[in-house]
């Protein structure tokens, strides 16, 4: 996966987003609300064992806004917790490429308090990996993933786009007699929206 596939995955939808004509009001995350998203990532591995391999993943979010704004000053933001669906994992091994998917049970996510129409956040969340081949090779067709991300929600009146950057490291735990894991670095890209908790009367 070259660099010109990523910048390509980013630029192409961020700039017919933003080209958009801008709306009065957004729609960002209450509690109450959920958020519903497709997205697409890659990017590449980093440890010394694996740096070459490569990763691209494709799924759906549901998410579920627990919280009101909370917290002091700039750190204030809401709660969110996210079940991700991944029909679609590929990894890249000097053996060949891996095809896989996945299930993520469990993101927490706390989105800051929105500014104009952004609305930053930084993100936990864990899940398993199945493949048709082991993954690293010699080790396992199911692994574990674990990853952290930073990123930002771009509102507009009804959907929002959002870019963030993903620290992934993907591990049998164990369950082989190998487990080199796989630690990855990768930019992913979403589009979706909060709805918006009715109000009681």
């Amino acid at each position: 996966m070259n660099r010109f596939f990523l910048v390509a995955l980013f630029s192409a939808p961020l700039a017919a987003f933003f080209l958009a004509p801008a709306a009065q009001a957004q729609a960002g995350p209450a509690q109450g609300s959920h958020e519903w998203q497709v997205w697409s990532g890659g990017g590449h591995g980093t440890n010394a064992s694996q740096s070459s391999d490569a990763v691209w993943n494709l799924g759906g979010r549901f998410g579920l806004v627990l919280t009101s704004a909370h917290g002091p000053g700039f750190l204030r933001g809401r709660l969110e917790y996210a079940v991700d669906v991944v029909p679609a994992f590929l990894v890249s091994q000097r053996t060949g490429t891996a095809y896989g998917a996945g299930v993520n049970p469990f993101a927490f996510k706390w989105v800051l308090v929105q500014h104009h129409n952004v609305a930053p956040y930084v993100e936990l969340g864990g899940g398993t990996l199945f493949t048709n081949v082991k993954t690293p090779p010699g080790t396992s067709h199911v692994n574990f993933t674990t990853s952290g991300a930073v990123g930002l929600h771009f509102l507009r009146s009804k959907y929002n786009i959002s870019t963030e950057l993903r620290f992934m490291h993907i591990s049998n735990s164990g369950i082989a007699n190998l487990n080199p894991g796989i630690n990855t670095v990768q930019l992913r890209i979403g589009f979706g929206l909060f709805t918006q908790p009715k109000l009681l009367l």
